[in-house]
Formats: structure tokens, C-alpha cells, sequence
């Protein structure tokens, strides 16, 4: 896979950095999932046909299962699952497990950044991501120190075109190309 100005990466914090933690029936993560859907729906009105998941729990399922569902009025945009290592989901709760893999069977391709867990596949996931997209979304609360933080900064040092929601407000923060470089 190559990077080209027609695919979509995304990074967003777990649940538990959420207000809300898990209870994905809470109207503040229904609105979130709302922003989310509206955001990745205008870029496949643009002409985003890649989007790239991580599939950690929260934002990364969340919007794999968005571009899914918008296959059918959209049937040229394919989902690729980008995995840290076989296995990421394996002391999740058995509902989310289930949901993940429905998910693997449903995409385009499954890539696996390391096949073992290592010190830094979470990282080297993240990067991948980037690496491989012109364009990044992100559910981010603003926080430095964590691997959605990190992936922004990557992001913005790469030139990558970003869209920041925020999980509580739900606004978004535009940042075009190659604006941002550090």
C-alpha cells in the first residue's frame, strides 16, 4: 500500500479517556460517533476512496464500522485494518472481540505491523498509518502524552492534512497540508 492524496487514516483515544468510559449508548458518545460519521462521510463525498484503522477499542472501531456502513452509497472506499500484532484484542471483553473480528472479516486487507507483541507495535502501528495516508482524523482531547497526541505530532511533522474533532465539544480543527512542520 502507498500513500496517495485519496486515503484516510485515523487515531482517537480508548474508551476509558472518555467522559463516558464505555457506555457507548451515552448521548455525548452518540453525538461524538455523529461528528465522526459527518467527518469521514464528507471525505468520501471528496473523493476519499482509502481509509486506514488501527483498530484499538473506541474511536479506531468506531470509525471502521462508520466506513462500513458506508459502503453501500459509497462503493468505491475500502477499509484497511492496520494491527500492531496478532492478538491486540485478545483481554478485550468478549462483545468487543466479536465486534473486531466482524470487522477483519468485513475489510478490503488486514496488515500486520509485527506479528508479536513488542515493546513498540502500538507505535509502529501509529506511524504506519501516517506513513501510508495523505489524510488524518482525530478524536483528540488535547492530551500530549498519549498515542493519539503522538500520532497528531507525527502527523503534522510528515505534512499530513489533519482534521482534530474534539470528543466533547465535537468541533473540528482544520490543519491543510504541509501547515504545520516541526
Amino acid at each position: 500500500m502507498t500513500t496517495n492524496q485519496n486515503t484516510c487514516a485515523f487515531t482517537g483515544h480508548r474508551p476509558k479517556s472518555f467522559p463516558w468510559k464505555y457506555n457507548e449508548a451515552a448521548r455525548e458518545c452518540v453525538l461524538l460517533k455523529e461528528a465522526l460519521s459527518a467527518q469521514i462521510t464528507a471525505l468520501a463525498e471528496r473523493g476519499v476512496t482509502e481509509f486506514l484503522s488501527g483498530m484499538a477499542l473506541g474511536v479506531d472501531l468506531w470509525s471502521a464500522q462508520i466506513v462500513l456502513g458506508l459502503q453501500e452509497k459509497y462503493p468505491t472506499i475500502r477499509l484497511h485494518c492496520i494491527l500492531p500484532c496478532e492478538g491486540q484484542e485478545i483481554k478485550w471483553a468478549d462483545s468487543a472481540q466479536e465486534q473486531y473480528r466482524s470487522i477483519l472479516r468485513r475489510s478490503s486487507d488486514v496488515v500486520y505491523v509485527s506479528r508479536k507483541y513488542t515493546q513498540n507495535c502500538m507505535l509502529e502501528r501509529n506511524r504506519y498509518l501516517v506513513d501510508h495516508a495523505s489524510i488524518l482524523v482525530a478524536v483528540c482531547n488535547g492530551t500530549q502524552r498519549s498515542g493519539t497526541g503522538a500520532t497528531v505530532r507525527y502527523a503534522q511533522k510528515q505534512g499530513r492534512e489533519i482534521f482534530i474533532i474534539d470528543p466533547i465539544s465535537r468541533t473540528t480543527t482544520y490543519f491543510p497540508m504541509n501547515s504545520v512542520r516541526g
